[in-house]
Protein backbone atom coordinates (compact mmCIF):
# COMPACT_ATOMS: atom_id res chain seq x y z
CA UNK A 1 0.00 0.00 0.00
CA UNK A 2 1.28 3.47 -0.90
CA UNK A 3 0.97 5.43 2.35
CA UNK A 4 1.61 8.67 0.47
CA UNK A 5 -1.95 8.40 -0.90
CA UNK A 6 -3.43 8.01 2.60
CA UNK A 7 -4.82 11.10 4.35
CA UNK A 8 -5.16 11.51 8.09
CA UNK A 9 -7.98 12.89 10.24
CA UNK A 10 -10.42 13.43 7.38
CA UNK A 11 -14.03 14.35 8.14
CA UNK A 12 -16.27 11.66 6.73
CA UNK A 13 -19.62 13.36 7.38
CA UNK A 14 -19.72 14.54 3.74
CA UNK A 15 -19.28 10.91 2.66
CA UNK A 16 -22.44 9.81 4.48
CA UNK A 17 -26.08 10.34 3.51
CA UNK A 18 -26.90 11.36 7.11
CA UNK A 19 -24.26 14.14 6.92
CA UNK A 20 -23.00 13.51 10.45
CA UNK A 21 -20.01 12.03 12.24
CA UNK A 22 -16.38 12.75 13.02
CA UNK A 23 -13.02 12.06 11.41
CA UNK A 24 -11.43 8.95 9.99
CA UNK A 25 -8.04 8.26 11.56
CA UNK A 26 -6.78 7.26 8.10
CA UNK A 27 -8.65 7.84 4.84
CA UNK A 28 -8.24 6.66 1.26
CA UNK A 29 -10.26 6.35 -1.94
CA UNK A 30 -10.16 3.15 -4.02
CA UNK A 31 -11.00 3.78 -7.66
CA UNK A 32 -9.99 0.36 -9.00
CA UNK A 33 -10.09 -3.20 -7.68
CA UNK A 34 -6.28 -3.14 -7.52
CA UNK A 35 -6.46 -0.06 -5.28
CA UNK A 36 -8.91 -1.76 -2.96
CA UNK A 37 -6.86 -4.96 -2.76
CA UNK A 38 -3.66 -3.08 -1.96
CA UNK A 39 -5.36 -1.04 0.75
CA UNK A 40 -7.10 -4.07 2.28
CA UNK A 41 -4.05 -6.31 2.21
CA UNK A 42 -1.84 -3.50 3.56
CA UNK A 43 -4.18 -2.73 6.45
CA UNK A 44 -4.58 -6.38 7.39
CA UNK A 45 -0.83 -6.97 7.23
CA UNK A 46 -0.33 -4.06 9.65
CA UNK A 47 -3.23 -4.87 11.99
CA UNK A 48 -5.22 -1.78 11.00
CA UNK A 49 -9.00 -2.05 11.15
CA UNK A 50 -10.45 -1.24 7.72
CA UNK A 51 -13.92 0.22 7.24
CA UNK A 52 -15.05 0.33 3.58
CA UNK A 53 -17.94 2.61 2.65
CA UNK A 54 -19.71 3.15 -0.65
CA UNK A 55 -22.28 5.90 -1.01
CA UNK A 56 -22.42 6.27 2.78
CA UNK A 57 -26.02 5.17 3.28
CA UNK A 58 -27.04 2.88 6.14
CA UNK A 59 -24.19 4.09 8.39
CA UNK A 60 -23.74 6.58 11.23
CA UNK A 61 -20.12 7.34 12.22
CA UNK A 62 -19.46 8.53 15.76
CA UNK A 63 -18.77 12.19 16.49
CA UNK A 64 -15.57 10.91 18.12
CA UNK A 65 -14.39 9.48 14.82
CA UNK A 66 -13.58 6.11 13.26
CA UNK A 67 -10.28 4.49 14.29
CA UNK A 68 -8.24 2.78 11.59
CA UNK A 69 -8.71 3.20 7.86
CA UNK A 70 -11.88 4.35 6.14
CA UNK A 71 -11.80 3.64 2.40
CA UNK A 72 -14.40 4.95 -0.05
CA UNK A 73 -15.01 2.19 -2.60
CA UNK A 74 -15.50 3.64 -6.09
CA UNK A 75 -14.72 0.42 -8.00
CA UNK A 76 -17.12 0.05 -10.92
CA UNK A 77 -16.39 -2.93 -13.21
CA UNK A 78 -19.51 -4.85 -14.23
CA UNK A 79 -19.68 -7.74 -16.74
CA UNK A 80 -22.49 -10.01 -17.96
CA UNK A 81 -22.21 -13.54 -19.35
CA UNK A 82 -24.77 -15.04 -21.72
CA UNK A 83 -25.96 -17.52 -19.07
CA UNK A 84 -27.12 -14.76 -16.70
CA UNK A 85 -23.97 -14.73 -14.59
CA UNK A 86 -22.88 -11.26 -13.46
CA UNK A 87 -19.48 -10.31 -12.09
CA UNK A 88 -19.40 -6.95 -10.35
CA UNK A 89 -17.02 -4.90 -8.26
CA UNK A 90 -18.35 -4.26 -4.76
CA UNK A 91 -18.43 -0.53 -5.50
CA UNK A 92 -21.04 -0.85 -8.27
CA UNK A 93 -24.29 0.91 -7.35
CA UNK A 94 -27.12 -1.45 -6.41
CA UNK A 95 -29.61 0.40 -8.59
CA UNK A 96 -27.09 0.54 -11.46
CA UNK A 97 -26.90 -3.24 -11.30
CA UNK A 98 -30.69 -3.46 -11.63
CA UNK A 99 -30.72 -1.11 -14.63
CA UNK A 100 -27.92 -2.91 -16.45
CA UNK A 101 -29.57 -6.28 -15.82
CA UNK A 102 -32.97 -5.01 -16.94
CA UNK A 103 -31.50 -3.79 -20.22
CA UNK A 104 -30.39 -7.37 -20.85
CA UNK A 105 -33.76 -8.89 -19.91
CA UNK A 106 -32.53 -10.31 -16.60
CA UNK A 107 -35.01 -10.06 -13.75
CA UNK A 108 -35.03 -10.51 -9.99
CA UNK A 109 -33.51 -7.25 -8.81
CA UNK A 110 -36.57 -5.08 -9.32
CA UNK A 111 -36.75 -4.59 -5.55
CA UNK A 112 -33.43 -2.71 -5.76
CA UNK A 113 -35.01 0.32 -7.43
CA UNK A 114 -34.61 3.25 -5.08
CA UNK A 115 -32.33 1.45 -2.62
CA UNK A 116 -29.23 3.62 -2.18
CA UNK A 117 -25.77 2.19 -1.81
CA UNK A 118 -23.43 -0.26 -3.48
CA UNK A 119 -23.50 -3.99 -3.99
CA UNK A 120 -20.90 -4.42 -1.27
CA UNK A 121 -22.99 -2.49 1.22
CA UNK A 122 -26.12 -4.35 0.13
CA UNK A 123 -24.42 -7.66 0.91
CA UNK A 124 -23.16 -6.54 4.32
CA UNK A 125 -26.75 -5.86 5.41
CA UNK A 126 -28.38 -8.44 3.10
CA UNK A 127 -30.47 -5.64 1.64
CA UNK A 128 -33.91 -6.40 0.36
CA UNK A 129 -37.54 -5.40 0.02
CA UNK A 130 -40.86 -6.84 -1.08
CA UNK A 131 -39.90 -10.31 0.19
CA UNK A 132 -36.67 -10.49 -1.83
CA UNK A 133 -33.05 -9.98 -0.75
CA UNK A 134 -29.69 -9.75 -2.47
CA UNK A 135 -28.26 -12.97 -0.98
CA UNK A 136 -30.75 -15.04 -3.01
CA UNK A 137 -28.83 -14.24 -6.19
CA UNK A 138 -25.25 -14.51 -4.92
CA UNK A 139 -23.20 -17.48 -6.19
CA UNK A 140 -19.77 -16.54 -4.80
CA UNK A 141 -17.80 -13.53 -3.65
CA UNK A 142 -14.19 -12.41 -3.58
CA UNK A 143 -12.94 -11.18 -0.22
CA UNK A 144 -9.70 -9.99 1.30
CA UNK A 145 -9.34 -11.65 4.70
CA UNK A 146 -6.24 -12.32 6.82
CA UNK A 147 -4.17 -10.55 4.18
CA UNK A 148 -5.27 -12.86 1.37
CA UNK A 149 -7.70 -12.23 -1.49
CA UNK A 150 -9.77 -15.26 -2.50
CA UNK A 151 -13.18 -16.37 -3.75
CA UNK A 152 -15.48 -17.92 -1.16
CA UNK A 153 -18.93 -19.50 -1.04
CA UNK A 154 -21.91 -17.33 0.02
CA UNK A 155 -22.16 -19.39 3.23
CA UNK A 156 -19.06 -17.52 4.45
CA UNK A 157 -21.28 -14.45 4.91
CA UNK A 158 -23.67 -16.19 7.35
CA UNK A 159 -26.65 -14.34 5.91
CA UNK A 160 -29.89 -13.83 7.80
CA UNK A 161 -32.60 -11.17 7.71
CA UNK A 162 -30.79 -7.82 7.13
CA UNK A 163 -27.66 -9.35 8.63
CA UNK A 164 -24.33 -10.99 7.85
CA UNK A 165 -21.01 -11.85 9.47
CA UNK A 166 -19.81 -8.34 8.58
CA UNK A 167 -22.47 -6.69 10.78
CA UNK A 168 -21.53 -8.49 14.00
CA UNK A 169 -20.48 -6.44 17.07
CA UNK A 170 -16.83 -7.34 16.37
CA UNK A 171 -16.94 -8.07 12.63
CA UNK A 172 -14.22 -9.90 10.77
CA UNK A 173 -11.62 -7.52 9.33
CA UNK A 174 -12.63 -8.52 5.81
CA UNK A 175 -13.43 -6.57 2.66
CA UNK A 176 -15.72 -7.63 -0.18
CA UNK A 177 -13.89 -7.09 -3.47
CA UNK A 178 -16.11 -8.59 -6.18
CA UNK A 179 -19.26 -10.67 -6.40
CA UNK A 180 -20.81 -13.14 -8.79
CA UNK A 181 -24.58 -13.31 -9.07
CA UNK A 182 -26.98 -15.24 -11.27
CA UNK A 183 -30.22 -13.82 -12.67
CA UNK A 184 -32.86 -15.46 -14.83
CA UNK A 185 -34.42 -14.07 -18.01
CA UNK A 186 -37.69 -12.19 -17.61
CA UNK A 187 -39.95 -10.25 -19.94
CA UNK A 188 -38.49 -6.70 -19.99
CA UNK A 189 -41.93 -5.10 -19.74
CA UNK A 190 -42.57 -6.90 -16.44
CA UNK A 191 -39.11 -5.94 -15.14
CA UNK A 192 -39.68 -2.24 -15.84
CA UNK A 193 -43.33 -2.25 -14.72
CA UNK A 194 -42.42 -3.75 -11.35
CA UNK A 195 -39.43 -1.43 -11.02
CA UNK A 196 -41.59 1.63 -11.66
CA UNK A 197 -44.18 0.48 -9.14
CA UNK A 198 -41.56 -0.08 -6.43
CA UNK A 199 -40.07 3.31 -7.24
CA UNK A 200 -43.49 4.95 -6.92
CA UNK A 201 -44.04 3.35 -3.53
CA UNK A 202 -40.61 4.46 -2.29
CA UNK A 203 -41.06 8.05 -3.45
CA UNK A 204 -44.36 8.23 -1.58
CA UNK A 205 -42.67 7.10 1.65
CA UNK A 206 -39.12 8.40 1.61
CA UNK A 207 -38.46 11.94 2.83
CA UNK A 208 -36.26 14.40 0.95
CA UNK A 209 -34.16 15.32 4.02
CA UNK A 210 -30.79 13.69 4.78
CA UNK A 211 -31.28 10.14 6.06
CA UNK A 212 -29.56 6.77 6.11
CA UNK A 213 -32.53 4.99 4.56
CA UNK A 214 -34.71 2.75 6.74
CA UNK A 215 -33.23 3.08 10.22
CA UNK A 216 -34.64 -0.04 11.89
CA UNK A 217 -35.21 -3.60 10.78
CA UNK A 218 -38.79 -4.78 10.62
CA UNK A 219 -39.88 -7.15 13.37
CA UNK A 220 -40.46 -10.79 12.40
CA UNK A 221 -42.86 -12.17 14.99
CA UNK A 222 -45.71 -14.66 14.70
CA UNK A 223 -47.29 -13.52 17.96
CA UNK A 224 -47.05 -9.77 17.44
CA UNK A 225 -48.11 -9.90 13.78
CA UNK A 226 -51.30 -11.78 14.68
CA UNK A 227 -52.29 -9.68 17.68
CA UNK A 228 -51.45 -6.09 16.76
CA UNK A 229 -54.20 -4.06 15.09
CA UNK A 230 -53.85 -2.29 11.76
CA UNK A 231 -51.57 -4.67 9.83
CA UNK A 232 -52.38 -5.84 6.31
CA UNK A 233 -53.22 -9.48 5.58
CA UNK A 234 -49.91 -9.78 3.73
CA UNK A 235 -47.96 -8.61 6.78
CA UNK A 236 -49.79 -11.10 9.00
CA UNK A 237 -49.17 -13.92 6.53
CA UNK A 238 -45.44 -13.15 6.42
CA UNK A 239 -45.22 -12.47 10.19
CA UNK A 240 -43.84 -8.98 9.51
CA UNK A 241 -44.47 -5.95 11.70
CA UNK A 242 -42.92 -2.84 10.11
CA UNK A 243 -40.69 -0.86 12.46
CA UNK A 244 -42.20 2.37 11.12
CA UNK A 245 -45.68 1.13 12.08
CA UNK A 246 -44.56 0.59 15.69
CA UNK A 247 -42.79 3.95 15.94
CA UNK A 248 -45.76 5.78 14.46
CA UNK A 249 -48.08 4.01 16.90
CA UNK A 250 -46.01 5.54 19.70
CA UNK A 251 -46.89 9.01 18.39
CA UNK A 252 -43.32 9.80 17.39
CA UNK A 253 -43.73 11.12 13.85
CA UNK A 254 -42.04 14.52 13.76
CA UNK A 255 -40.43 14.07 17.19
CA UNK A 256 -37.07 15.86 17.50
CA UNK A 257 -33.89 15.86 19.52
CA UNK A 258 -31.76 18.79 18.43
CA UNK A 259 -31.34 18.69 14.67
CA UNK A 260 -32.53 15.08 14.41
CA UNK A 261 -36.17 14.26 13.61
CA UNK A 262 -38.29 11.18 13.06
CA UNK A 263 -39.85 11.39 9.62
CA UNK A 264 -43.37 12.77 9.32
CA UNK A 265 -43.89 10.95 6.02
CA UNK A 266 -42.54 7.61 7.27
CA UNK A 267 -41.56 6.93 10.89
CA UNK A 268 -38.74 4.49 10.05
CA UNK A 269 -36.60 7.38 8.78
CA UNK A 270 -34.46 9.37 11.19
CA UNK A 271 -33.61 12.63 9.49
CA UNK A 272 -30.90 15.24 9.82
CA UNK A 273 -32.99 18.37 9.40
CA UNK A 274 -30.79 20.99 11.08
CA UNK A 275 -27.12 20.06 11.29
CA UNK A 276 -27.67 17.19 13.72
CA UNK A 277 -24.70 15.57 15.39
CA UNK A 278 -24.28 11.81 15.31
CA UNK A 279 -24.99 11.84 19.04
CA UNK A 280 -28.34 13.58 18.48
CA UNK A 281 -29.26 11.10 15.75
CA UNK A 282 -28.39 8.07 17.87
CA UNK A 283 -30.15 9.59 20.88
CA UNK A 284 -33.33 9.87 18.84
CA UNK A 285 -32.90 6.27 17.75
CA UNK A 286 -32.50 5.26 21.40
CA UNK A 287 -35.66 7.15 22.36
CA UNK A 288 -37.69 5.45 19.61
CA UNK A 289 -36.45 2.03 20.75
CA UNK A 290 -37.38 2.75 24.38
CA UNK A 291 -40.87 3.97 23.46
CA UNK A 292 -41.57 0.90 21.29
CA UNK A 293 -40.27 -1.41 24.01
CA UNK A 294 -42.50 0.23 26.62
CA UNK A 295 -45.64 0.11 24.45
CA UNK A 296 -45.25 -3.22 22.64
CA UNK A 297 -42.67 -5.14 24.72
CA UNK A 298 -40.52 -5.66 21.65
CA UNK A 299 -37.02 -4.36 20.98
CA UNK A 300 -36.49 -3.02 17.48
CA UNK A 301 -33.01 -3.42 16.06
CA UNK A 302 -31.12 -0.89 13.97
CA UNK A 303 -30.54 -1.59 10.30
CA UNK A 304 -28.12 1.36 10.29
CA UNK A 305 -24.59 0.50 11.39
CA UNK A 306 -22.90 2.62 14.05
CA UNK A 307 -19.27 3.09 12.99
CA UNK A 308 -16.30 4.10 15.08
CA UNK A 309 -15.83 5.06 18.72
CA UNK A 310 -19.15 5.13 20.58
CA UNK A 311 -17.61 4.26 23.96
CA UNK A 312 -18.51 7.68 25.41
CA UNK A 313 -22.09 7.72 24.07
CA UNK A 314 -24.79 8.76 26.50
CA UNK A 315 -28.29 9.39 25.09
CA UNK A 316 -29.47 12.98 25.20
CA UNK A 317 -32.67 13.06 27.29
CA UNK A 318 -35.76 13.36 25.11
Amino acid sequence: MNWETVARQVSIRTYTTLKAGGNAEFFAIARTSDDLKRIAEGCQANGIQLTPIGTGSNILPSDHGVPGMVVVNLTSNLTFDTDGTITADAGVGFQELYLQAAQRGLGGLEFAVGIPGTIGGALVSNAGAYRSEISEFLTKLEITFDGKTQWVDPSWMQFSYRDSILRKPEPANAVIQRVMLHLNPREPKHIYDDGREYQRQRISKQPPSASAGSFFKNVISEELSQTIEGLTDGMRKNRVVPAGFLIEACGLKGFRIGGAMIGERHANFILNVAGATATELRSLSHHAKQEVLAKFNVEIEEEVLYLGDWSKFEPIPA
